[in-house]
């Protein structure tokens, strides 16, 4: 529901760029897409809140807390929405940046105890994941690709959370199973 949100109202939000605005601006105070944009928001937050919870039971290491810690971050950009005031914009951008960190944290995270179970494919799957997601959402620091570079990370970072969701569904990592 997430991706869904930001690629449907991006399209849909007059003069509104994917390739140059930040997905934030489809949830700000005044924005006619606020609300559709919040409860993607949200969503996604309750999403990786559950999906911590699973990853805990299948993968040794803090992979966990990095995904429930992105859950609580993208509680905390829905909660706080751009253009209130400086002080809550600057709120919204920790907790953006909290949650960016984090989304790419929990696949390079996974990265070594997938490797411990034998899961190399699955391990390189992470690293190449968790590394796009890092280095693009690092980028939207700088320069006016901001919506395009933020999509590209939370999309990679979102391929592995659901990569890993059904690997973790079908019972792909435990102990002694082949895949």
């Amino acid at each position: 529901m997430f991706v869904a949100s930001w690629a449907l109202l991006g399209e849909m939000k007059a003069r509104y760029s994917p390739i140059h605005d930040p997905i934030s601006d489809l949830a700000a105070v005044h924005a006619s897409t606020r609300p559709y944009m919040t409860a993607g928001f949200v969503v996604f937050a309750i999403g990786m809140t559950f999906y911590a919870w699973a990853l805990r039971s299948r993968l040794d290491g803090p992979a966990w807390i990095a995904a429930l810690t992105t859950g609580v971050a993208t509680l905390g950009v829905a909660a706080f929405p751009l253009d209130h005031s400086p002080t809550i914009d600057s709120v919204h951008g920790v907790c953006a940046g909290v949650g960016y960190a984090t989304l790419a944290a929990t696949a390079l995270l996974s990265v070594r105890p997938l490797l411990r179970l034998g899961r190399s494919a699955s391990a390189g799957g992470a690293a190449i994941a968790g590394c796009v997601s890092a280095l693009a959402l690092a980028l939207t620091l700088g320069g006016s690709l901001h919506g395009l570079l933020q999509r590209a990370g939370l999309t990679a970072g979102d391929i592995w959370v659901i990569a890993s969701a059904i690997a973790i569904h079908r019972r792909s990592w435990d102990p002694g199973r082949r895949t």
